[in-house]
């Protein structure tokens, strides 16, 4: 396989999970491609508009410490190898290699949906996760300023929720979330891999880079909007040499909360993954996915509730101990903020709130 400029995934096959074709690297995946005098060089981005009937999603998971979140996108152009949300399209009889990246959805509707959904009698509010599955700032936010219109109806119904982004891009809604933040009713937790510009490009290739997203957590301290760094994923042998720097330069911006997730590989994301490896990292695949296996129960993958978030052995146990050392050294906590749900107002349907 060939590396793809700009791109995370390095092919465009289709799993046969759901009895779909395969498709090949010549496939119907190119029918839509930037060129360069008439030269092929990568798909181009197209987003098509959905309109789904909900768009508040609950789930009774033991492993994620919330029961709700909305999805403002499916598919996401910043093109991480890792992410465990590319199975995702499968669905859609797209691929969860390159047209994950390339072809996206957006739901315009999704804020007047939310609201129908708070509106009902019967709702009881909880903090509502957002970036849980693809990012809510990536590029294409630029234009919809969905995830936008979602923290303004969470500020106008005094409804908490959380953030998690790859993207400086947070900081154009830095007036909501301090808003929020004054009300206890939101916290943003910004996700760095490593430190290097250049393995983040070949990473996550359309993900703002490591000193943005360092830069952006500081000034959501300084704006007194309660933000952690996340490293997440942490990769055996890429990326786990930047545990600790990572660490050290979130804590110089004032960030005194961090987490850490090791590499999950679902689905296509195992092979994607390998894909990956074997075209920018060929000495040093296999002991890289030896490493995963060894904390996954010899699998690629650990799907099971209760263990799938908590790798075991001794790699997981060195990863713990390390991540444990530095953050008591800078004074690090996890993130404990407890968001307000005492104050939600429900909305009517015509955009005023109910004066009971």
């Amino acid at each position: 396989m060939s590396a793809i400029k700009g791109r995370g995934a390095v092919s465009g096959a289709v799993s046969a999970r759901f009895n779909l074709p395969t498709r090949e690297q010549d496939g119907d995946w190119l029918d839509s491609v930037e060129t360069i005098d008439g030269a092929v060089r990568a798909p181009a981005t197209t987003v098509t508009e959905e309109h789904p009937r909900s768009i508040l999603s609950f789930n009774q998971s033991p492993d994620i410490p919330f029961d709700r979140s909305v999805n403002a996108y499916r598919g996401c152009e910043h093109g991480c190898i890792y992410c465990y949300a590319r199975p995702s399209h499968a669905w859609h009889d797209l691929s969860p290699g390159l047209d994950f990246e390339t072809r996206l959805f957006a739901k315009p509707d999704a804020a007047r949906l939310l609201r129908e959904t708070m509106a009902k009698r019967g709702y009881r509010p909880a903090p509502i996760a957002m970036g849980t599955n693809t990012d809510p700032y990536q590029p294409i936010e630029v234009r919809y300023r969905i995830t936008r219109q979602v923290l303004e109806l969470c500020l106008e119904t005094r409804h908490p929720v959380t953030v998690t982004t790859k993207s400086d891009r947070v900081l154009r809604d830095l007036d909501l979330l301090e808003e929020l933040a004054r009300r206890r009713l939101t916290c943003v937790g910004i996700s760095v891999t490593s430190l290097d510009p250049h393995l983040s490009r070949l990473l996550e290739p359309r993900a703002a880079s490591p000193a943005k997203r360092i830069a952006a957590l500081g000034t959501l301290v300084r704006a007194g909007v309660p933000a952690h760094v996340s490293i997440a994923p942490v990769i055996p042998s890429i990326t786990d040499s930047f545990l600790e720097g990572i660490l050290s330069a979130a804590s110089e911006q004032g960030v005194r909360a961090a987490t850490w997730i090791m590499i999950r590989l679902p689905h296509e994301v195992a092979p994607l993954f390998r894909e990956w490896l074997d075209t920018h990292f060929p000495d040093r695949s296999g002991k890289v996915m030896a490493t995963i296996q060894s904390m996954r129960g010899g699998r690629d993958n650990d799907p099971e509730f209760f263990t799938r978030m908590k790798p075991n052995g001794v790699w997981a146990d060195l990863f713990r101990r390390r991540f444990r050392v530095a953050a008591h050294r800078l004074g690090i906590t996890g993130p404990d903020e407890e968001l307000d749900c005492t104050v939600f107002r429900r909305p009517s349907l015509d955009g005023q709130l109910s004066l009971l």
